[in-house]
């Protein structure tokens, strides 16, 4: 809500009217089939990136290295696809799930292993691997991986050549956009809920992310708990530029040469969509479908209202500085009345017993 009306006040800055300007962004976002699939859409990536968030934040790192990590997981699934174009169908789709989520894992798992048995900050060496996928990337669709038909051509378009339709994500019944790779999105946040507190493994990783000095007394193994929690964390990245590549319009891994290459930033609008679900998988769902709609209802109030789109990212911004702020006052309000608690019972415990000596208490 205090977003929403800083995000009014820049409006008005901006000389255009808030309520047409939130009310084209609601119409873009929500109005009629066609656009909640689109937000759908633009909410699966987030939602993929999102849990993988979920799941390293609970086991006390922070990976911000999702760009990167979709980014490895498109690359490698996009080889295997080349490679295999012919398998069938229902073969095909599964495994290239598979290697992308494995692709993501080995950008993610670089990271967890930096961190944890060379000491470098995952911060510092998610942001660069970050970096170096995008070049690797560049690199491929300006050499081996480019279409020969942009070659022959001489346009030397970066992207590759159509990739095999045995590997399309299939569009849903309705008449509209929505493919598969939504509902795989879905799954996995529920999965991930299950191996998080669910699972043994879950239940390992959380508490390194709590306590990892008491963690490694219980005899748990914290150095290989955040590389997991990493690897986790990037298979699930890479799943996402699984759907990005194999269910967009042009069903071919490309890129702009930028730095966001085709992910459009999926990868940090993840980690706000993570946080205001609470670092919880299952309600990372519908905060990813909240960013989602906000980012296709951005385009509908640019045209409605003629203000940048990036507005948009501005009111990202302040979402997240408005949930981590009342995260940190929560915490801080529940450690007041922890110690307020704490010290009403230690005046009630030294109140003097029957013997008049306030040291014999009676027993509980």
């Amino acid at each position: 809500m205090a977003a929403g009306l800083i995000g009014a006040v820049m409006l008005v800055v901006l000389g255009a009217n808030p309520l047409t300007g939130y009310a084209a962004l609601l119409d873009g976002a929500f109005g009629g089939a066609k656009n909640l699939a689109n937000s759908a859409l633009k909410a699966m990536p987030l939602l993929l990136v999102g849990v993988g968030i979920t799941i390293a934040f609970r086991a006390g790192v922070i990976n911000i290295g999702g760009e990167g990590q979709i980014i490895a997981g498109a690359i490698l699934s996009t080889l295997f696809v080349l490679g295999f174009p012919d398998v069938p169908r229902f073969v095909l789709l599964p495994l290239t799930f598979l290697v992308g989520a494995m692709g993501g894992a080995i950008w993610g798992g670089m990271a967890g292993v930096l961190k944890s048995y060379a000491r470098v900050n995952e911060i510092l060496s998610t942001i660069m691997l970050n970096i170096i996928a995008v070049q690797i990337l560049n690199l491929l669709l300006r050499g081996p991986l480019m279409d020969p038909g942009e070659i022959v051509k001489g346009s030397r378009i970066p992207h590759t050549e159509r990739l095999s339709g045995n590997a399309d994500l299939p569009i849903l019944p309705g008449g509209t956009r929505l493919h598969l790779g939504v509902l795989v999105a879905v799954l996995m946040a529920v999965a991930c809920y299950f191996l998080l507190f669910r699972t043994t493994q879950g239940l390992r990783l959380r508490a390194v992310g709590h306590n990892p000095f008491a963690s490694r007394y219980a005899g748990m193994s914290v150095k290989r708990n955040v590389v997991l929690a990493f690897m986790y964390s990037g298979a699930m990245c890479g799943m996402a530029g699984v759907t990005l590549v194999f269910g967009s319009e042009g069903h071919r891994l490309a890129t702009d040469g930028g730095a966001t290459t085709f992910t459009g930033a999926a990868g940090f609008n993840g980690i706000v969509a993570a946080l205001f679900g609470g670092l919880h998988p299952l309600w990372t769902i519908p905060a990813s479908f909240l960013f989602g709609a906000l980012l296709v209802g951005a385009n509908a109030m640019q045209r409605a209202v003629q203000v940048p789109a990036a507005l948009i990212l501005a009111l990202n911004g302040l979402v997240v500085v408005f949930v981590v702020g009342s995260m940190y006052a929560r915490a801080r309000l529940a450690r007041t009345a922890s110690e307020s608690r704490e010290q009403g019972e230690g005046g009630d415990s030294r109140s003097p017993g029957p013997s008049g000596d306030p040291e014999l208490r009676s027993p509980p």
